[in-house]
């Protein structure tokens, strides 16, 4: 199978990693700004329908998995047709949300909001749908670690791609441009991943996994939690940079865009060095040898204070270098625990939509588990009093460090000792 499915069929089913991304970056970065600035909605009440919608959208996950598996029980083209009404249902959606008066006149701010609010469930929708199908299309797949973390590793360089590009192009041609090619994107990629290898573990019919079903299963079980929690420590770094960078480095602004690209780059650069990895570690030794780096990383970064901005180049560098294993290789672990299971490829949708809303909760946690701590320990933007500086120190550094640490254990103890030996895997 690994010779059938080379590069050039993990680029063609991979690409829909690279609009999804694109989509992603809008939705949550300028859409706040666009509603605000262009249209006059206060901050608050927009604050409250984008959090009542994303909460929504990690709800219908597992049921929208479940949906999945029953079209995936008939056939991989009834997969592809829902895929594609859900790649017109997201374009729409955007193009809607971002520019309501296409087909409202003189909306008044509740006529916005209340148009805020039906779009961003409609794109939501065709985003998780789009999503789900397409990770669990690549699950069924097949093949040894190798050839899932190549699948996997090259949806999500992909998406790193998408990341970037979102974040210049609306500069560069507008929004309207932006969007636009956004959609070009997304036609193409359905259209690559029409023609790629189909999935070779077709379900043969009988009833898919019922909504809790995946979770009854310990296996996934151990492997969601250690997810979760690696989650939530990448993610509270994230929902805290702009404020370390700011206050505790009180780096220039124009170095702002630079962080970040360095990440992102190098997070892109480092997948094949990890997949590279995983031929001679496997997976779950080489996410622990990630989980280990950024560990190290922001230990290192713990000691860092006002001046050193070039420094934290090299933690976001680095930081970038582990993030490469996180996007990498739980999911291709996932999509190996569905190969073992029995009757797995019936299920995989539930799976993901699980795992799916796991990542989702992911980024609400880390809000809601650093923000409070900040504020209870005397922190407030633009701080410079030292006590509060440490404290953001403790939440951006030291707080990822024990989650990190604690999935370091989970993976070890639930996953790797309890299967000290190389598992037979299926190939085609």
């Amino acid at each position: 199978m690994s010779g059938a499915f080379g590069w050039r069929n993990a680029v063609a089913y991979g690409l829909m990693g690279l609009p999804l991304a694109f989509a992603a970056l809008p939705l949550y970065v300028i859409l706040p700004n666009h509603y605000a600035r262009q249209f006059g909605v206060p901050l608050a009440a927009l604050g409250a329908v984008l959090l009542g919608a994303r909460l929504l959208d990690a709800l219908i996950d597992p049921w929208l998995g479940r949906f999945n598996d029953w079209l995936m029980l008939r056939s991989s083209a009834a997969v592809l047709a829902a895929s594609a009404v859900a790649a017109a249902l997201l374009a729409a959606g955007l193009l809607l949300l971002f520019f309501p008066t296409l087909l409202l006149s003189e909306p008044s701010v509740s006529d916005l909001l209340r148009w805020a609010a039906l779009m961003l469930m409609l794109t939501y929708l065709g985003y998780s749908l789009l999503s789900i199908s397409h990770q669990s299309w690549g699950a069924l797949l097949g093949g040894d670690e190798a050839q899932r973390g190549r699948i996997t590793g090259t949806r999500e360089a992909l998406a790193l791609a998408g990341v970037l590009l979102a974040a210049v192009l609306p500069s560069l041609l507008g929004l309207p441009g932006a969007l636009a090619l956004f959609a070009g994107f997304l036609l193409l990629a359905w259209w690559t991943w029409r023609r790629s290898v189909p999935p070779q573990s077709l379900p043969n019919g009988g009833a898919h996994a019922g909504l809790m079903q995946p979770l009854r299963d310990g296996r996934f079980v151990r492997l969601l939690g250690v997810f979760m929690l690696n989650g939530i420590a990448s993610a509270v770094p994230a929902t805290l940079v702009l404020f370390f960078v700011q206050d505790r480095l009180q780096a220039p602004a124009q170095m702002e865009p630079a962080f970040l690209g360095v990440y992102f780059l190098s997070a892109a650069v480092s997948i094949p060095l990890w997949l590279a990895l995983v031929r001679r570690l496997g997976l779950a030794r080489s996410w622990l040898l990630g989980m280990v780096l950024a560990v190290l990383v922001f230990i290192w970064a713990a000691a860092l204070s006002a001046g050193d901005a070039w420094l934290f180049l090299a933690v976001c560098a680095l930081s970038g270098l582990a993030l490469g294993a996180d996007l990498a290789l739980p999911s291709a672990m996932l999509a190996g625990l569905l190969q073992l299971r029995p009757g797995g490829s019936a299920m995989a949708g539930a799976y993901f939509g699980w795992w799916n809303f796991a990542a989702k909760l992911n980024l609400a946690l880390a809000a809601g588990l650093a923000l409070p701590l900040l504020e209870g320990f005397g922190y407030q933007p633009g701080a410079r009093d030292p006590q509060a500086l440490q404290a953001l120190t403790l939440a951006y550094c030291v707080l990822p460090c024990v989650l990190k640490v604690l999935a370091c254990w989970g993976l070890y103890v639930g996953i790797i000792r309890a299967e000290p030996r190389p598992v037979q895997e299926l190939s085609s």
